[in-house]
């Protein structure tokens, strides 16, 4: 089966370039700072020079404006910049972004990045502490005064149901993070590297929000992720082999909150994801059987065994199960809860190793990555693959 998508993008751009700087707890340097030194590794990784840049992608929570950047960086004229909503949600959505505008010939060149002190910084994982006044604001209004404060407790309300539903017990969510830690831990990069979990150490820690464990939750970071679009035929000039965007969507369901929507039908799924699913399976004329890695978005575990049956890898509820076969590799640099949370780009480069073949946890013969991004709000996914 061709990796070139019929319709849409139609393989006509790639992933050139990765860059990252160190993963850490307290990194010591403003936001900006991360930024460039992501986006000149970025650069260096795939034999350009910041005056090649035309265009710019990053996220709507981001502090580094992208002229800010593009001063920094060295840069010269823009032709194209954009950001993306939904926090984590955007990940995949900026190199989405950054393929449009070079398969539109409105750039050339187009580097995505995020870099936040997530850690030392502003902490998103301690959730509201002040409600905005805006829709946003509001709606949180709904699920405040019941003590729905964080993105823990707004995923555990989810994930109950799910246990609920398919008989299962919190232990179901321990595979993931089993999974993740066991990749993490012979990747340098990793937090967690050298660190290893067992089912028994998920099963004995601590509560954060029932029935999410502390081991089921993302880690919180300080770092910076950029990414290097081109069009394909001009990454066949470059440094490295092309990651070829084979397809990319962006999706939010109905009756869409950010992380609360609990006004659905259900709530044993993430339509948003399913949304993603359909539009990256109809236009790369790829099906799950066809993906030899998974980099699924993980801030919690409940979340990427809904993704798996979003995606139609195993049936509902059945998630669980099959993270515990192994039937495929997931999240081969450690997720966002052994290697680093960023948002989801850090899971965007692991896929584009996956198909230079050169990940610390290679699959051999990797030809189509999927990734995918934050789930519980709008969000996005890409499917990569290999030249020809």
């Amino acid at each position: 089966m061709s990796l070139h998508a019929p319709d849409g993008l139609g393989g006509r751009a790639a992933v050139v370039g990765i860059g990252a700087t160190e993963f850490s707890k307290d990194s010591g340097r403003s936001e900006l700072a991360l930024a460039v030194e992501a986006v000149h590794t970025a650069l260096d990784d795939a034999g350009l020079v910041p005056a090649d840049v035309d265009g710019l992608v990053t996220f709507t929570m981001d502090t580094s404006p992208e002229i800010t950047v593009a001063q920094a960086a060295g840069m010269g004229e823009l032709s194209f910049f954009s950001r993306v909503h939904y926090g984590g949600g955007a990940a995949c959505a900026t190199v989405q972004q950054a393929a449009l505008a070079v398969t539109a010939g409105i750039a050339e060149v187009v580097v995505c990045y995020r870099a936040f002190n997530e850690r030392s910084g502003r902490r998103f994982g301690s959730g509201v502490q002040q409600r905005e006044p805006s829709a946003e604001g509001v709606a949180l209004g709904w699920q405040l005064p019941f003590g729905l404060l964080t993105p823990a407790s707004w995923v555990a309300m989810t994930a109950q149901r799910y246990l609920h539903t398919y008989g299962l017990t919190p232990d179901a969510f321990g595979h993931v993070a089993v999974t993740d830690r066991r990749y993490a831990a012979t990747n340098p990069a990793a937090y967690f590297h050298g660190k290893p979990i067992t089912l028994a150490d998920h099963a004995a820690s601590r509560w954060i929000a029932e029935p999410l464990r502390l081991l089921d939750c993302c880690q919180e970071t300080d770092g910076g992720q950029a990414i290097v679009v081109t069009s394909t035929e001009r990454a066949r000039d470059l440094r490295r082999p092309p990651a070829v965007i084979v397809a990319a969507a962006q999706g939010a369901g109905r009756n869409q909150e950010a992380m609360t929507s609990f006004y659905r039908d259900g709530l044993t799924g993430l339509p948003e994801m399913g949304v993603v699913a359909r539009q990256l399976w109809r236009s790369s004329g790829l099906r799950p059987g066809d993906i030899d890695v998974g980099i699924l978005y993980d801030h919690f575990t409940p979340f990427v065994l809904m993704q798996l049956e979003e995606f139609g890898f195993c049936g509902p509820g059945e998630a669980a199960d099959f993270v515990a076969a192994d039937a495929l590799p997931l999240n081969t640099h450690g997720g966002q809860l052994g290697e680093a949370y960023l948002h989801g780009m850090n899971g965007i480069a692991e896929a584009v190793r996956q198909i230079r073949g050169t990940s610390v946890n290679q699959t051999p013969g990797a030809a189509r990555t999927l990734v995918t991004a934050g789930t519980g709000v709008p969000t996005s996914g890409l499917i990569l693959g290999t030249d020809g």
